[in-house]
């Protein structure tokens, strides 16, 4: 069992997982060090699996001014991450690059840089609700190929 922080003790039992969520390709078009057009349904889904109690965390390369800039592009959209680029909000990140490697203990890490890429945001959202993996998740497509079944957006927003 992972150790948890004491800051992350006020949410038990209320959080599910810890998901560290990737910025630049998997919120946004990759167009480092700018900052692409959001990727449809990328903060809508965010948001969702904040509301089902998940803890998000922002975990990308950016640093400084490029990471506050990426922190704010999600704010103004009503995204606000549990932690940026750590475990937890109090933990400090070393700021000099010879600092070893930060190691996060997340629970799912999403980004476009997975084997077999970045699945859309509706599968990231049915996997990580369902507690599926990518294999069942595909398995239960081939499942319900013929079925006349809604779609996930559908029956997302219930119509």
């Amino acid at each position: 069992m992972r150790p948890i922080h004491r800051s992350v003790k006020l949410y038990l039992p209320l959080y599910i997982m810890v998901i560290a969520v990737d910025f630049d390709g998997t919120i946004v078009e990759h167009r480092y060090p700018e900052i692409g057009k959001e990727l449809p349904f990328a903060i809508a889904t965010l948001k969702k699996l904040q509301a089902e109690r998940h803890l998000l965390i922002l975990w990308t390369v950016r640093e400084g001014k490029l990471l506050d800039e990426a922190v704010e592009f999600c704010r103004r959209r009503g995204l606000e991450f549990y932690a940026v680029n750590a475990n937890n909000p109090d933990e400090q990140v070393p700021s000099h690059p010879s600092c070893p490697c930060r190691k996060l203990q997340a629970d799912l890490f999403i980004d476009d840089r997975n084997v077999g890429k970045l699945p859309d945001w509706g599968a990231i959202y049915e996997m990580v609700h369902n507690h599926l993996s990518y294999r069942r998740y595909l398995a239960s497509l081939d499942a319900n190929c013929g079925d006349d079944k809604k779609s996930f957006w559908q029956r997302l927003i219930g119509k």
